[in-house]
């Protein structure tokens, strides 16, 4: 899908950096869009989870305005995420928020979901933050300043990948990258990263899925100490090629698209040594405690920690702003994150200091302060485009038995 087509009726300027006249009722209320289809709705649950979760502690910390807050909709409190109302379309799920009188919109998890859920939220005023939307595209779809993400943008990767080859002493590196956008786009920021790091960017070339050979082979004759393989669907057959071609092991990178559990569906020992990286942070012991004290059922937690900042980022910038309307949420979104400042008003002059809970950030509110909130995933810092500036990663080691296990973490960091 592309992305980059401008939604059909969604509000124009941005309203992440504008002035609001408080418009809020005193109940805030949180909606969540889940996806019903495709192959992210296995996240469902890892995400509800943590949406329930920080509501919860918002509560437990005093609510909004000492009202508590709501969780829409209603049935997902006690049916989770095989409620009904999870069983619709995005666009269709943001039209019953609506009617629910939701406040802010958090979801949907597939980057192609999006752009129905903005269509109907934008021109109603109300934000939508993402916990899992990627697609670079989203950064630039019309959506008037009501669309946040606290999960980072593909082309974020581009510079943990170099940096990876980097320090592990290469001076020469190539990209094999599978063709449409999400390749394009990745393998050009591994280039640009390459360069500004002193590397030499040798090549970037191109394959379609299932027609590795010749890309394998034209890398191979470039003599390149690291190869990226930036790929989804095509993915492990680029992996074959390259091992036919002799490069393999440690002089191999994979994009957060490419890494998986390849077992004996390669080579013995081909990818021994091998590294590639996932969004996200591992949760803390503490977290996952708190995670399965609302669900004991819990198994997978991607994601867990996005939601529950994006659920808490919310109730944030209600509680700075006064006002629970959506127009006042998505301006103060990107000051109580750690991000850009509107030019002029409380939000472009207060000092800001970091807090991690909502608890904790609800108290700095009463001081002379604004919130700086650094949460479960990690430092947010949201751009005028309702981007985060600062991007974690887990970096993955392959063994001999062609299997990834955890070996460290990466962050890249921008200006807001």
């Amino acid at each position: 899908m592309a992305l980059a087509l401008a939604g059909c009726s969604a509000s124009v300027g941005n309203a992440r950096l504008a002035s609001v006249t408080p418009s809020g009722d005193g109940v805030l209320r949180i909606g969540v869009i889940l996806d019903s289809t495709g192959t992210s709705a296995f996240l469902n649950e890892s995400e509800l989870t943590a949406a329930k979760l920080a509501v919860k502690q918002i509560n437990d910390a005093g609510g909004y305005k000492g009202q508590p807050v709501e969780l829409l909709p209603a049935s997902a409190a006690t049916q989770g995420s095989s409620a009904p109302a999870f069983t619709a379309d995005a666009a269709t799920q943001a039209k019953a928020l609506l009617a629910a009188h939701a406040d802010v919109v958090v979801g949907p998890t597939d980057s192609s979901h999006a752009p129905a859920a903005i269509d109907v939220l934008a021109p109603a005023r109300i934000p939508l933050i993402s916990p899992a939307n990627t697609a670079s595209g989203l950064s630039s779809y019309k959506n008037g300043g009501f669309y946040f993400r606290t999960s980072a943008a593909e082309v974020a990767q581009g510079s943990v990948l170099a940096k990876l080859a980097h320090d592990a002493g290469a001076k020469r590196i190539s990209v094999l990258h599978e063709a449409g956008d999400y390749g394009t786009r990745v393998s050009g920021a591994v280039m640009d990263a390459a360069r500004s790091l002193g590397m030499d960017a040798v090549s970037n070339t191109e394959f379609a899925a299932g027609k590795a050979a010749p890309a394998a082979a034209s890398i191979k004759s470039g003599t390149p100490d690291a190869v990226v393989v930036v790929a989804r669907d095509g993915a492990q057959g680029a992996l074959a090629e390259l091992l036919n071609v002799g490069l393999s092991g440690k002089s191999l990178i994979l994009s957060d698209g490419a890494i998986r559990q390849y077992g004996t569906a390669l080579g013995a020992g081909g990818l021994d040594g091998a590294r590639g990286i996932l969004p996200g942070v591992f949760p803390s012991a503490e977290f996952q405690a708190d995670l399965t004290g609302i669900d004991p059922k819990l198994k997978d937690t991607t994601y867990a920690a996005e939601t529950y900042d994006a659920v808490t980022l919310a109730a944030l910038a209600a509680a700075a702003a006064g006002d629970d309307a959506g127009g006042s949420i998505a301006a103060w979104l990107t000051t109580v994150s750690g991000g850009t400042r509107p030019t002029s008003g409380d939000a472009a002059t207060k000092d800001r200091t970091s807090c991690t809970s909502y608890k904790d950030c609800a108290e700095v509110l009463k001081g002379a302060k604004l919130p700086d909130y650094d949460g479960e995933s990690g430092t947010i810092g949201f751009d005028a485009n309702g981007d985060v500036t600062s991007s974690n990663y887990m970096v993955f080691t392959y063994g001999a038995d062609n299997t990834a296990r955890l070996s460290g973490k990466e962050t890249a960091s921008r200006t807001p």
